[in-house]
This record gives C-alpha cells, sequence and structure tokens, in this order.
C-alpha cells in the first residue's frame, strides 16, 4: 500500500547562491534546510541542516561525497565527520542517527525545496 505524500514546492534561492560541489543553508519557517549542489554527479540535495550528533546547524558546511560500491552520495558534519546519506538520511558512521532530507528541484535556474 503506498502512502500520498502532499509537497508543496517552496522557492529556496537561485541556483547560482549555491557553490558548485558544497552546500549552503536556508531557512523556511523555523527550519533550517541544507541545499546541496553536486555537481561532480550532476544532482541537487536538501536536509535538515542540524547535525543530531552534537546539536549544531552545521551540515550546509560540510564535505560532500560518495561512498560504497553503488557511490551513495553523503555528507559528513565539519566538525565531528559523522557521515550522512543524502538520498536517505540514514548516518553511515553510526546507526543511532537519522536526518531528515527533502526533494530538490531547480528550474529556470531557481531552487525549490518540497516540503
Amino acid at each position: 500500500m503506498e502512502t500520498a505524500i502532499d509537497i508543496t514546492w517552496v522557492m529556496a534561492c537561485y541556483a547560482d547562491d549555491i557553490p558548485e560541489n558544497g552546500g549552503a543553508c536556508v531557512k523556511h519557517g523555523d527550519e533550517q534546510i541544507a541545499v546541496f549542489n553536486f555537481t561532480r554527479r550532476g544532482e541537487w540535495f536538501a536536509t535538515q541542516n542540524l547535525c543530531p550528533h552534537k546539536q549544531q546547524m552545521a551540515l550546509s558546511r560540510g564535505m560532500i561525497g560518495s561512498t560504497g560500491d553503488e557511490c551513495e552520495p553523503k555528507v559528513a558534519c565539519p566538525f565531528h565527520k559523522k557521515t550522512f546519506s543524502l538520498v536517505t538520511g540514514e548516518c553511515m558512521s553510526d546507526d543511532e542517527y537519522q536526518i531528515k532530507t527533502y526533494p530538490v528541484k531547480v528550474v529556470d535556474g531557481k531552487v525549490y525545496i518540497g516540503v
């Protein structure tokens, strides 16, 4: 049984606002969302900005890369190097942590996040 999820697309920023192969933080309501322009993969990702390990708003400043046989895209917290999947939000270095992920689309140079 599939669950239907209503997604509202919110313009977060312009594509030029996010550095290539890097990230930046945008605010939506009370939430800080990390947006990543993974140029090497030709993909965009968005996650919560809060690293659950030490409760720091830092993931947008983390290093992005890929890991594993399937080249899973990931972000590493810049402070304690906990790594999280940019697809599922699962912690790749410690099973007890998880981050929220958001769908992303880029249309006419504008970055939209699905909330």
